[in-house]
């Protein structure tokens, strides 16, 4: 954050002023409220190289007010020259003072208001932002005001020249704090590193698709290229911007998405399908690549299981034990487990299931089209191979077939605020919060899939908004 130069105005000034006697016996009330207006700025002084400190910005800011309000009223009260300059001195140096602090303020809010949670969150705090900026150019006009006044009627006085820099301060810290309104980034970064969540993507994309949002690519990374051509790809070329700093927060976009399936399922999926999948036939390397996977496997309808094993929230990675439970409920529904995400650890792939792990490790889904094509081969799953549902703790890596309609069940331990934006929403997108009972739910889920029940249109998805919720 910008920050403007120190004002040379000394303590020793600021306190001689508040502290000497005047020579006649009385003060009058505008000397005494522009001592005490200057006594006010002693402080400040005083405390500029503590307000790190707890309470110690909070009593800054009252003493600048402070300042303010006694050396206006001061004026208002005297025709003395000599009260007049002092006061019209302290107002420049108080406007100065609290432009920079609102540069300070304005900068500290702008970040915490651009990483906030949720969209309203984010525009309601840089409301403040715009609020605190609009204080900072008042501050500056105070001192500007007060810096011309007193060079008419004391030029040649030093506190003249001082409050002249002082209000000249003020106005660079005024012209900052609106560079950060002007300045502000709308966009959101689509991550190109391998090491951060594929899954975001998908929910980037489709919140540009659904609501037009603004994206940067992370330049320089080992995905900008692919992400580049699948953003190009499915046609969002004109959400392109810049890359810079300070972007909005990733959170939003999944709130983005559920609006805009809320208000019309079948049409976002429409237009998810259209924008992600392409137009045209699927590629037939795709397709004989899942054949030939698939070539062994029964032909039955299958269910895929995912598995998580990622280094951020170790906690959420899927447990051998739970694969061994999930695939056991699949059979029992007479479904097919199909195991597939990240390598297992802790034990080998259950005994009757197909193994998908790791697909995307080969060069067919490592091409700059990579994203296009892994949505592309759960499509083949669904249209050849009997792919009826899906089921994972909550790894990103589901939502994108889920945004193209496959069923999905995911499984958390908490209720999980972000993706619940979907649920009832996004036809056919569960949460399952684990429990005592949620084998038996799940299991209940497996049979709906079965029998073709899964609430996978826009009517049942809302006609079933309070099921879905939370499966009970």
């Amino acid at each position: 954050m910008e920050r403007t130069p120190d004002i040379a105005l000394s303590v020793a000034e600021a306190g001689r002023r508040a502290h000497t006697e005047p020579e006649r016996g009385a003060h009058t009330e505008a000397e005494r409220l522009e001592r005490e207006a200057w006594r006010a700025l002693a402080e400040v002084r005083l405390l500029q190289e503590k307000l790190h400190e707890p309470g110690r910005r909070e009593r800054y800011r009252r003493l600048l007010e402070f300042a303010l309000d006694h050396a206006e009223r001061a004026l208002a009260t005297t025709t003395d020259l000599a009260i007049i300059v002092h006061a019209r001195a302290a107002l420049a140096l108080a406007g100065a003072r609290k432009a920079e602090d609102a540069l300070h303020g304005a900068g500290q809010l702008s970040q915490s208001a651009q990483r906030a949670p949720t969209l309203e969150a984010c525009d309601d705090g840089w409301r403040r932002v715009e609020s605190i900026v609009a204080g900072a150019e008042s501050a500056a006009h105070i001192a500007v005001t007060n810096a011309v006044e007193l060079e008419t009627v004391a030029p040649r006085l030093a506190i003249a020249r001082r409050s002249s820099r002082a209000a000249r301060q003020a106005e660079t810290a005024a012209r900052a704090a609106r560079r950060i309104v002007e300045e502000r980034n709308h966009a959101y970064t689509f991550h190109a590193d391998s090491a951060f969540s594929f899954g975001e993507g998908w929910y980037l994309a489709a919140a540009a698709v659904l609501a037009g949002v603004a994206i940067q690519i992370e330049p320089g990374k080992d995905g900008t290229v692919r992400a580049e051509k699948f953003l190009r790809d499915a046609g969002l070329g004109d959400r392109l911007q810049p890359y810079r700093p300070r972007p909005r927060a990733m959170k939003h976009t999944t709130e983005l998405v559920g609006r805009a399936f809320r208000a019309d399922a079948a049409q976002a999926q429409k237009k998810l399908r259209a924008a992600f999948l392409g137009e045209g036939p699927i590629p037939s390397a795709i397709v004989d690549d899942v054949d030939q996977r698939l070539l062994h496997a029964p032909g039955e309808q299958k269910v895929l299981l995912w598995v998580r094993d990622g280094a951020h929230h170790p906690g959420r990675n899927t447990s051998h034990a739970e694969i061994l439970e999930l695939s056991a409920a699949v059979r029992a529904a007479g479904l097919v487990p199909v195991v597939t995400g990240d390598a297992i650890r802790g034990g080998d792939i259950p005994p009757g299931t197909v193994d998908l792990i790791l697909f995307w490790k080969d060069s067919i889904f490592r091409q700059e089209d990579q994203r296009r094509a892994q949505l592309q081969f759960f499509e083949v799953l669904r249209e050849r191979h009997g792919l009826v549902g899906q089921i994972g703790v909550t790894t990103a890596g589901m939502d994108g077939p889920a945004l193209m309609g496959l069923p999905t069940l995911y499984l958390t331990d908490q209720p999980n605020v972000r993706m619940r934006e979907w649920v009832g929403a996004v036809p056919g997108y569960q949460e399952v919060v684990r429990g005592s009972d949620h084998l038996e739910r799940v299991a209940r889920v497996f049979l709906e899939w079965r029998s073709g029940r899964s609430p996978d249109s826009a009517s049942a998805s809302r006609s079933n908004v309070t099921r879905m919720r939370r499966l009970v």
